[in-house]
């Protein structure tokens, strides 16, 4: 794939082989970037490669990786600086959860959540960081969940800590790196229409959820970009996610915990058969 090579602003998108990756992608192709789209699936990056390269002018640089391996952050990294090229723009996407209770799976499989959702999105923050401020500044967003105000509950036992984590980890940054020209933003949307729940088992029972709550990976992108552009730290798209957002942040936590317990029930998948 090629384009105005090392000539625009660069953007790291991880998770971009579909979903809210695929849209930042789109998204930050139209402003201009060029794109270093990293996710396991090879022949998604290639395709959605060349069709904005085709379209925008653009360079993309497929990164197929799997971000579940200690120091994946840093094979990334690497392969970008080898083009040449510094990061403008990192968006921290990949990600995926475990709807079993926790020790109903193998650790190799908590142990991946980690590394993906953590320690790879961490490490890559703690790789642009530096170059970021050598140029005047750049931007991260990490995407984290409505999950991150919320107690945690039977299933899906990592997530909420981990999209906590991301929350307050971006605002750790911007408190740090807000002087230096960098914008961190968190953004936490609800549900939204991607291959999330189809990738962890629960889709058809996510399909049981009024349309109305969902929306799509572009509202999300665009909400994230535009409160980015403002200086926003934290985001909530859509109004009904920011209202469930300040009901989990500010009712007793014992009554919130109860209702979500009732509530996730159903999104708490039995142990897979050895």
């Amino acid at each position: 794939m090629t384009g105005q090579v090392g000539q625009g602003r660069l953007a790291l998108i991880t998770g971009a082989s579909s979903g809210i990756g695929e849209a930042f992608a789109r998204a930050l192709a139209v402003r201009g970037y060029d794109l270093a789209l990293v996710a396991r699936r090879a022949d998604r990056l290639e395709t959605l490669g060349a069709e904005l390269v085709k379209a925008h002018g653009i360079e993309a640089i497929a990164l197929p990786c799997d971000l579940s391996v200690l120091g994946a952050h840093q094979t990334v990294l690497d392969n970008v600086a080898a083009r040449g090229r510094v990061v403008d723009t990192l968006v921290n996407n990949a990600g995926f959860s475990i709807p079993q209770s926790f020790a109903a799976v193998p650790w190799q499989a908590q142990q991946d959540f980690l590394m993906t959702l953590v320690v790879n999105a961490c490490g890559l923050a703690h790789g642009v960081i530096s170059p970021m401020r050598a140029v005047g500044g750049g931007r991260i967003i990490n995407i984290a969940s409505l999950a991150g105000f919320a107690p945690g509950v039977a299933g899906h036992t990592l997530y909420p800590g981990a999209k906590s984590l991301m929350i307050k980890f971006s605002q750790a940054l911007d408190a740090e790196y807000r002087a230096d020209g960098i914008r961190v933003t968190a953004v936490c949307p609800g549900f939204t229409q991607t291959e999330f729940a189809q990738a962890n088992g629960t889709g058809a029972i996510m399909d049981e959820a009024p349309r109305r709550l969902f929306q799509t990976p572009q509202q999300v992108v665009a909400a994230a970009l535009a409160a980015n552009d403002r200086g926003r730290v934290v985001v909530v798209p859509g109004w009904h996610n920011l209202v469930a957002a300040v009901l989990l942040q500010h009712l007793p936590q014992g009554l919130v915990r109860a209702v979500l317990m009732k509530g996730s029930a159903k999104y708490h998948l039995p142990e897979e058969p050895a």
